[in-house]
């Protein structure tokens, strides 16, 4: 008996391989050979056009930190994380509150608000390129109405980065909403029901009910709110072009000019691996600094 069970997991588990084997073979070829080839790209001067290759050790790292337009773009990513990732949390957990009480149409404004999130990020940036032109956009327009001079959004170094915040804010606000009404769901609602009993108002409720009880949630948003705020790129792309005057140059479109533009695939690689050390170190961090306050 027992070996006719081992022999039929052993044939499982070899279907299970079979079926398993083209996708591992794509995953290999398509994810984890250009990861290992980048890496080993980072320690040689070399061009993404081919030619000679010279090894240079870690003369790409040390040309980065030398270089003041990565200083720029690592301070422009840095203003765009501290922009996006506490503002949005703080609206996404707004609307899951507001959503998740008992109004009318909850269903369509919960759809409405996931909308962006499935929406293309070069049709989003094309439509707010336009939301934002100084004589023809929407924003300008209202503040006219109040008798504002409205900015030149996309082309004054001053708005350039809070124009591409406020669009990063409205893209992502869906995402961690659906997490924070996953959240508030799996709070009982008994402990609402002690509260009300003990006299609590609606915010002693959400401070010391809700606040508690959605701590897995808030570190979740917080850290992958983290990571693509440092990979922000579709919108910068779209709207600006790192511009006007590097103001909104970020790491990762830095990356991109690095190695398609100006074809250096081994210093380009060099700074995409000290991206990726970055923010497994913010991850890393942030993930303690939760685990300490629970």
């Amino acid at each position: 008996m027992n070996t006719c069970r081992a022999r039929l997991h052993s044939e499982e588990r070899k279907t299970a391989l079979i079926a398993l084997l083209p996708s591992l073979v794509v995953f290999a070829l398509f994810t984890v050979y250009p990861i290992i080839y980048s890496l080993y790209l980072s320690f040689f001067d070399c061009s993404l056009l081919g030619g000679a290759r010279t090894f240079v050790g870690l003369g790409n790292y040390a040309k980065m930190f030398g270089s003041a337009d990565f200083k720029v773009s690592m301070a422009n990513t840095v203003k765009y994380a501290i922009g996006t990732v506490p503002i949005g949390a703080t609206l996404s957990m707004l609307a899951a509150v507001l959503l998740n009480q008992k109004i009318r149409g909850r269903g369509f404004y919960r759809v409405a608000y996931f909308m962006p999130v499935v929406t293309s990020m070069v049709a989003v940036a094309i439509v707010w390129t336009w939301m934002f032109d100084p004589y023809y956009g929407l924003f300008n327009a209202l503040l006219e109405r109040i008798g504002i001079d409205g900015p030149a959004w996309l082309a004054d170094p001053r708005w350039s980065l809070p124009a591409v915040i406020i669009l990063g804010i409205w893209k992502n606000l869906g995402y961690n909403m659906v997490i924070f009404l996953a959240g508030l769901q799996d709070v009982p609602a008994e402990y609402y029901e002690s509260a009300d009993i003990d006299g609590a108002g609606a915010w002693h409720k959400f401070r010391y009910v809700t606040m508690p009880l959605m701590r897995g949630s808030i570190g979740f948003v917080l850290i992958m709110s983290t990571i693509k705020s440092f990979q922000v790129f579709g919108q910068v792309y779209v709207m600006t072009g790192g511009g006007p005057m590097n103001s909104t140059m970020v790491l990762v479109y830095y990356i991109y000019r690095q190695a398609f533009e100006f074809y250096r695939s081994g210093y380009a690689s060099a700074v995409a691996w000290f991206l990726f050390a970055v923010i497994l170190v913010l991850t890393m961090f942030q993930k303690k600094l939760l685990k300490a306050e629970n």
